[in-house]
């Protein structure tokens, strides 16, 4: 059975940082792109981030480049979403996602692309 377990979420001021931590298990994690998405209040879910099967190649959305970074531990069937400057708008239930990709330097962004979903780990981000 696959899961996904989210951490690391919380309540932080304007301009500060959390590090997100997704857990896999039942799952070949060197054989998936993993993601992060997030879903606010009254709105759709949206992409984040993504990174490749070796972590190699990643994907973000303009709204948190140069600010998130996502990594990976295939060792420890991990990903990693680090967020800094944090906005009001970043506020959000983020999830990790799992997408089972043949292709070793893909990082996907829709999420139809996905297979397994976490139940997600809410940000605040107060102003």
């Amino acid at each position: 059975q696959v899961q996904l377990v989210e951490s690391g979420g919380g309540l932080v001021q304007t301009g500060g940082s959390l590090r997100l931590s997704c857990a896999a298990s039942g799952l070949t994690f060197s054989r998936y792109t993993m993601g992060w998405f997030r879903q606010a209040p009254g709105k759709e879910r949206e992409f984040v981030a993504a990174i490749s099967r070796s972590g190699g190649s990643t994907a973000y959305a303009d709204s948190v480049k140069d600010r998130f970074t996502i990594s990976r531990d295939n060792a420890k069937t991990m990903v990693f979403l680090q967020m800094n400057s944090l906005k009001p708008e970043d506020t959000a239930v983020y999830y990790c996602a799992a997408d089972q990709t043949a292709f070793i330097a893909q990082a996907r962004t829709t999420i139809r692309s996905y297979d397994y979903w976490g139940q997600g780990t809410q940000v605040t981000v107060s102003s």
